[in-house]
């Protein structure tokens, strides 16, 4: 959001970590919280893995993991790691030799539990691997999927056996002196989940990676992930995430902006401020709203829109948004710029009208952003000819 800016009490304290890099995106330390899908096409069909990867990526996914479960899998992970424009990870239960493979493929990451893929020997071997080839590794623990030893000691999956669980998973790379680590903590339970991360957060300084897992559909994997993901965020903790939805990968990562837009971790394209309508609305709100939704899908801008129905909260609301649009009769509305009136439109012409200046101030934006970076090369260039002329002196 650009006109509203940050409150003090609107400041989330981020957990201290480590920084890796998953490819060329930095996942803990200062970086912005990255958002991660997951493809759901067989990854040995590659064309039709690389088409869904794509358009994750173009609804703004940094990260986008495969499943990689056997041998034709793999030989399709170079052409996928090749044509993916996103560092690609590699989902990996048991069998190491695909852990090597993927690595040798390409993969930016492993998603891997080092306990449960066999010797110590073949750990040091995947290690080996992800070290020669650049690859980080992602521990990713799940309560539906503890280790024997730990149900049989704890009785059931609790917090307590997860935590433990992601240490001894730590202990096995930290062994081969491999720090190149993020780590998550999942379950289906929302309670069980976010007590599991909060013990995780005190417990190491890797980077974690969250997320509700199996959290279900559409709406009730939403709701699920943004009550679970949006608490553990909000205190801080929480370098990367991924809203686990039987769905359309596009739709986790549109969920997961939203989740971070809510909280002001991260903007990223058109942020509409709506009412939910009412009988003194002065046009339809609920089919403006998804118009404009479906219509503003290309601006990756961050900016703020309020569409209001009337005057009773639309002027206020519209103060603290980049554009709005208040209901003001059964004709006309109000058109808002940077908080202030700026003219009437009708509401037949309104749709098209607010497009238009979405459009016009997102290229104000990015002219005014690249216009600061080339100043600041500028400054750059010129701080290194002076120290080089002090040097030359």
């Amino acid at each position: 959001m650009t006109h509203n800016p940050i409150r003090p009490w609107r400041n989330i304290a981020r957990r201290k970590s480590r920084r890796i890099m998953v490819g060329p995106v930095p996942v803990g330390g200062d970086a912005p919280i990255s958002v991660q899908t997951m493809t759901n096409t067989p990854t040995a069909d590659a064309r039709a893995t690389i088409d869904q990867v794509r358009r994750a990526a173009e609804a703004g996914a940094d990260i986008v993991r495969v499943s990689t479960p056997d041998e034709d899998s793999t030989r399709a992970l170079r052409a996928i790691v090749r044509e993916s424009p996103v560092p690609i990870v590699a989902d990996i239960h048991f069998h190491y030799r695909r852990a090597i493979e993927a690595a040798e493929a390409g993969a930016a990451c492993l998603r891997i539990n080092p306990g449960n893929i066999g010797s110590a020997e073949r750990v040091r071997e995947v290690v080996k691997a992800a070290r020669d080839h650049g690859c980080s590794i992602r521990i990713g623990v799940n309560a539906g999927s503890l280790e024997r030893h730990l149900l049989e000691k704890y009785g059931e999956p609790c917090p307590e056996a997860m935590v433990e669980s992601a240490l001894d998973h730590i202990r096995l790379l930290e062994d081969n002196d491999f720090h190149e680590f993020k780590i998550s903590c999942k379950a289906s339970d929302v309670f069980l989940a976010a007590a599991a991360y909060q013990a995780l957060a005190e417990a190491t300084d890797a980077p974690i990676h969250l997320g509700i897992t199996e959290a279900g559909g559409l709406m009730t994997g939403t709701v699920k992930s943004a009550i679970g993901l949006g608490s553990l965020l909000w205190a801080g903790i929480g370098d990367t995430i991924r809203v686990s939805l039987s769905a359309d990968p596009v739709e986790e990562v549109k969920v997961g902006y939203e989740i971070l837009k809510a909280l002001g971790l991260r903007t990223r394209g058109v942020q509409i401020i709506s009412c939910p309508s009412c009988a003194r609305q002065g046009f339809d709100v609920i089919r403006t709203v998804e118009i404009l939704e479906r219509r503003l899908e290309h601006i990756r801008t961050p900016m703020s829109l309020s569409i209001i129905g009337c005057v009773v909260n639309g002027p206020g609301e519209a103060l603290m948004t980049d554009i709005g649009f208040t209901g003001g009769g059964k004709d006309a509305g109000m058109v808002y710029l940077a908080g202030r009136q700026s003219h009437k439109m009708s509401n037949d012409e309104m749709i098209d009208h607010i497009v238009e200046l979405v459009e016009a101030r997102a290229a104000e934006i990015e002219a005014a952003e690249g216009e600061a970076a080339e100043g600041e090369a500028v400054g750059h260039e010129a701080a290194g000819r002076e120290a080089a002329g002090r040097a030359a002196g």
